[in-house]
């Protein structure tokens, strides 16, 4: 069966699920989804659109916490205008449980400013025409356009609207391998103790190199640059500088917008670019053997990388993204090494290991972690280790 049917499949089992058993209570024979029906609605809706590119938009309508009776009243209104207002291919649910009302709006059309100024109004004036004045100014409302605006920029509010999945951890999945707690907690037990074992067997080789850099170009031992960590986060990336110094970031920029787009060429490097005139003697002889990596066991240490995950990307690379693609980033923790450095990393493309760490991300847990691990000593010395 392929991934697409499967998806679809999927889809359809998940949403006859929800609509049997998750309504949380009929409001004016109008029935309001549960947050958790809810919230993997919005997760499918992600995946569709992630491979349609057919926009849908978020509405969001919070009263502070629909407690009293009074305030129930306020909701049983508000969610018969929401209904009246929309199709029936779009869902209404909880966001939060009490307190943000979720609609969630699928194939909205041509995702321009006109179609987004029609729904607005449409939804606040439908609104406003059910309720007293006095009531219609407690609520607050959001409208937001998946993919659209994970466009504008990591770190702000769109991201976890549309994310709230993974972004809050009390809906974060739980069970087995290392997505529940316990295995969380394994994980990061796993990174603590790696990260300090390896430190000090390395310790003596990172002085020696740290001595070979220092004396064979001029520069800082260190070359530190932001990366981008777990939920888009930035963070201090260290590796044992590789480059001259005050070369110019233009030539690895384009080699990226390339890479993503799918336009190098068969015989060009893959990750890793070949011939870079900004990279020192000793510098390719500590990429090729991955050596420039050990500072990172302390971004590891720190809880900002894991031992393995998907290697973290710059700023720039990040914006060049499809929508399917930060899911990388948004999913799990950065790593060292990981299921793309093992398996055939010299001559993927970008896609098939955003695949793989994707894949990673679903099937991750302790002893799959381990295989990783144990696998790498032979990718770092055959040339195929982490970038």
């Amino acid at each position: 069966m392929s991934t697409q049917k499967s998806d679809l499949l999927a889809w359809s089992q998940e949403a006859e699920y929800d609509t049997r058993t998750d309504i949380t209570f009929d409001l004016e024979q109008e029935s309001v989804i549960s947050e958790a029906a809810f919230l993997r609605m919005l997760r499918l809706e992600r995946r569709r659109t992630e491979r349609s590119e057919r926009s849908f938009m978020l509405v969001l309508v919070h009263c502070g916490e629909f407690s009293t009776k009074a305030e129930r009243i306020l909701l049983e209104d508000v969610v018969v205008a929401l209904t009246g207002a929309t199709r029936e291919t779009d869902l209404l649910g909880w966001y939060e449980t009490g307190s943000t009302l979720g609609l969630l709006m699928t194939e909205i059309g041509e995702p321009n400013t006109t179609t987004v100024e029609k729904i607005t109004h449409k939804i606040r004036h439908a609104v406003e025409r059910e309720i007293v004045a006095e009531e219609y100014r407690k609520l607050t409302f959001q409208f937001r356009l998946f993919p659209q605006d994970v466009q504008t920029g990591i770190g702000e509010d769109g991201q976890h609207v549309h994310y709230p999945d993974i972004f809050r951890p009390s809906m974060r999945r739980v069970g087995g391998g290392t997505n529940g707690r316990f295995g969380r907690f394994l994980k990061r037990g796993m990174d603590l103790v790696g990260s300090l074992f390896a430190l000090m067997v390395f310790m003596p080789l990172c002085v020696t190199i740290a001595v070979i850099v220092k004396l064979t170009s001029k520069g800082p031992v260190l070359f530190c640059q932001k990366r981008m960590g777990q939920y888009g986060r930035e963070f201090n990336f260290y590796k044992f500088r590789t480059m001259y110094t005050g070369n110019d970031p233009r030539i690895h920029q384009e080699y990226v917008s390339r890479l993503i787009s799918g336009d190098l060429g068969k015989s060009e490097g893959v990750f890793k670019m070949t011939n870079d005139p900004r990279i020192t003697p000793i510098g390719r002889f500590l990429r090729k053997s991955s050596l420039d990596e050990l500072p990172q066991f302390f971004n590891v240490l720190k809880g900002d990388m894991s031992l393995v995950g998907p290697r973290p990307p710059l700023m720039y690379e990040f914006e060049r993204y499809q929508t399917w693609h930060r899911r990388r980033v948004f999913e799990i923790k950065p790593g060292l090494t990981g299921l793309w450095q093992v398996t055939g990393r010299s001559r993927t493309t970008f896609d098939e290991m955003v695949r793989m760490d994707l894949r990673y991300a679903v099937e991750r847990s302790f002893w799959f972690d381990v295989k990783i691990l144990l696998r790498t000593p032979a990718a770092m010395f055959s040339g195929r280790g982490a970038c």
